[in-house]
């Protein structure tokens, strides 16, 4: 049977040609709110989920429904539990961007120790005497402790070891410690891996046990020398405690692609800080990374569309439809 497909977000044109070869009808939505997603997805089977939110409101109007397919990793905006009970597979793309955001967390820490943005802002204005007022550092023999060590954690570790020469400590409670991944040491003790990071970079989803798990405990365990860096979610840091870490000295500095509240206001004090850089929100914004999530996500759909599961899914739902 064929499936057809509510996109409310677009999405790029590999991932829509490749559901209409499987044969799917692709329905563009009429706009993102959770009202706009409940007046379109009545007729369809699958949903392609970007950052909208996906409630129990949404998937209960979704009467055919059976797949909801991330374009991307994060599925904090959708409610998994009652897409269990309802019969809904959630599936997302977790391959598909892994080597794009590590290689974007490695440019920020790298932009970060050479003082760049700075510097080359300055360098276009004239300004060629900002050479004598910066002085930056190497990376390598620096430690760099990575929190959460899936895809992305792991695919930066062997970046930052085998490539630019780091100590690598990471701290996942869903790994075993007795079988660390090659390179890197695997800590039990999450404090040490503050104490001793020059770097220390979050891979850690959103979810309850991980909102706001970062604050001022954590950094006050820092040195003052270190770089706290952020390409997961805003959320995972009480974004207050960090401000006041890096006005008060106790951290060198931050590089953060996310915010606690997105986009963040204007008169944020992050976007302010010489002693932050940010990106919004685009780690994973390559073609390449897009071109495999558009992939993937169809695969997702194409799978449950053949009356199996999803090729990467998050839930497991209680009844099929």
């Amino acid at each position: 049977m064929a499936f057809t497909v509510l996109i409310p977000q677009d999405i790029p044109e590999n991932g829509k040609a490749l559901l209409r070869e499987m044969g799917c009808a692709v329905k563009m939505g009429g706009g993102h709110t959770e009202a706009d997603i409940i007046r379109d997805v009545g007729d369809c089977e699958a949903l392609v989920a970007r950052t909208a939110p996906f409630t129990r409101a949404v998937m209960e109007a979704g009467k055919r429904l059976r797949i909801i397919s991330r374009f991307g990793v994060g599925v904090d905006n959708i409610d998994l539990k009652a897409a269990e009970e309802l019969g809904i597979w959630v599936a997302n793309t977790p391959q598909a961007n892994s080597a794009t955001v590590a290689e974007h967390t490695v440019a920020m820490m790298l932009a970060s120790a050479t003082c760049l943005v700075d510097s080359a802002n300055e360098a276009k204005k004239g300004n060629f005497a900002y050479r004598n007022q910066v002085m930056g550092f190497d990376l390598g023999g620096k430690t760099l402790g990575i929190l959460g060590s899936g895809k992305i954690g792991l695919h930066l570790a062997r970046i930052a070891g085998a490539g630019l020469g780091m100590r690598i400590l990471a701290h996942d409670p869903y790994l075993d410690p007795a079988k660390p991944p090659a390179g890197v040491a695997l800590l039990e003790d999450r404090d040490r891996l503050f104490r001793e990071a020059d770097f220390v970079s979050v891979h850690l989803p959103l979810s309850d046990a991980t909102k706001h798990s970062i604050g001022a405990r954590e950094f006050s365990l820092m040195k003052k020398s270190a770089w706290f860096v952020n390409c997961a979610r805003g959320e995972v840091v009480i974004e207050s405690d960090l401000i006041a870490a890096l006005k008060s000295g106790g951290i060198a500095g931050a590089a953060l692609d996310v915010f606690e509240k997105e986009p963040p206001d204007p008169d944020n004090p992050l976007l302010a800080m010489k002693n932050v850089l940010v990106t919004p929100h685009c780690a994973s914004f390559t073609h390449e990374s897009f071109a495999r999530m558009g992939e993937h996500m169809a695969r997702n759909i194409q799978e449950v569309m053949a009356g199996g599961k999803p090729l990467w899914p998050v839930n497991r739902p209680v009844s099929g439809k």
